[in-house]
């Protein structure tokens, strides 16, 4: 990778990795901290990272930094306090579909908020994530079947 891939990462993918970031922590300087230790530790492998490989060794080492803040922490996230995954909804709905995503396992509720908020193929997920694209689609439809469960009939919250 050239020093040049490396400004344009920075340039594209920063606030995407914040975001990511922090629906997983629920922490704005710690998401910050996740987002300056990823690029400083794909900085530090510049020369070993295969060009066109840094987006997803970014993420990769994004994602795992993150999981292992909020194991070391061992709570839950309250995704309340940073707004919804779909900004149409109205903010009960939201704040369901947030309280929802609190509880799904770490792995699922990133699998999720990789693939529905910020758009990213099940492949580059399975990249980032060290899982097969097999294990993020069951990861992503366990989700989502718990979270239907959990919202319940949308209707009665309308």
């Amino acid at each position: 990778m050239t020093s040049k891939e490396y400004n344009r990462l920075v340039d594209n993918e920063s606030d995407s990795l914040f975001r990511f970031a922090l629906r997983v922590l629920a922490d704005a300087t710690a998401a910050e901290d996740v987002v300056q230790e990823a690029f400083t530790r794909l900085w530090e492998r510049i020369d070993t990272v295969e060009s066109g490989k840094g987006k997803s060794y970014l993420f990769t080492t994004g994602y795992h930094l993150a999981i292992d803040l909020v194991r070391s922490r061992a709570e839950r996230v309250d995704m309340e306090a940073h707004g919804a995954l779909y900004e149409p909804l109205p903010p009960d709905i939201r704040k369901r579909l947030d309280e929802g995503l609190a509880l799904l396992p770490e792995v699922q509720r990133s699998v999720i908020l990789l693939r529905d908020y910020e758009g990213y193929s099940y492949e580059e997920i399975g990249s980032m994530a060290s899982l097969s694209e097999m294990q993020v689609k069951v990861y992503i439809h366990r989700g989502r079947a718990f979270l239907r469960r959990f919202l319940g009939e949308l209707s009665d919250l309308i």
